[in-house]
């Protein structure tokens, strides 16, 4: 098969990049790394020396695409389906960009520094980190609360590559810091995002490997 993608089932930016995969029914092989296996880490690390996932391997193009953001944008540019996860309008596109790295930088990131701290030794703890990052996480769900009063998806009626990064982002978001009594509609829009049959088929997948979510 011409696409591989190395991922975890666990890891929430891989979520992302299932989500986009799922949506349109896109063939792949499925590549689980585990990197606590010393001889699996290895051998990813040798298509990405990084040692982050996701990665995409495209054999038919021999290109190693990597980060959820870029793999998303490659797969809609090069294995188009249905769902155009990215507007060919540049105006547009950039807004999904926007609202990508949006998710990506003041969602997702503030819930994986609390759920970091979570996992640290003893006496390693960053507990002013954590206050910070549960005061931007506040902050960016009212706006998302705001933002989504009126709307269906994060750019209106189509869904994007905006909603592939919320949906990881929101959903443990809402573990690390419960959010349906305090944002409605953002509570809302992550239900429909559950609701979603590529990100509920990227949860089921997922079953398996809560019990090694700390907390």
């Amino acid at each position: 098969m011409a696409l591989t993608l190395y991922y975890h089932p666990l890891a929430s930016f891989c979520w992302k990049a299932l989500i986009a995969l799922y949506e349109n029914d896109t063939p792949f092989e499925p590549h689980i790394v585990d990197l606590m296996d010393p001889a699996a880490a290895a051998a990813f690390r040798k298509i990405w020396p990084i040692g982050k996932f996701p990665v995409l391997r495209d054999d038919a193009q021999d290109r190693t695409v990597p980060e959820s953001s870029i793999i998303i944008e490659y797969l809609d540019r090069h294995h188009p389906g249905r769902t155009r996860l990215v507007p060919a309008d540049p105006d547009l596109a950039r807004e999904v960009r926007l609202r990508d790295r949006f998710y990506d930088l003041y969602v997702h990131e503030p819930m994986q520094k609390i759920v970091t701290d979570r996992i640290r030794p003893k006496g390693m703890h960053d507990p002013h980190g954590v206050e910070q990052a549960r005061a931007l996480l506040q902050t960016s769900l009212g706006m998302i609360d705001r933002d989504m009063g009126s709307k269906t998806w994060a750019m209106g009626e189509p869904f994007t590559m905006a909603d592939c990064a919320a949906a990881p982002a929101l959903f443990y978001a809402d573990k690390v810091m419960p959010f349906a009594a305090t944002h409605p509609h953002a509570a809302a829009y992550l239900r429909r995002l559950t609701q979603r049959p590529s990100f509920a088929r990227v949860l089921e997948e997922a079953q398996p490997y809560f019990k090694m979510f700390p907390g």
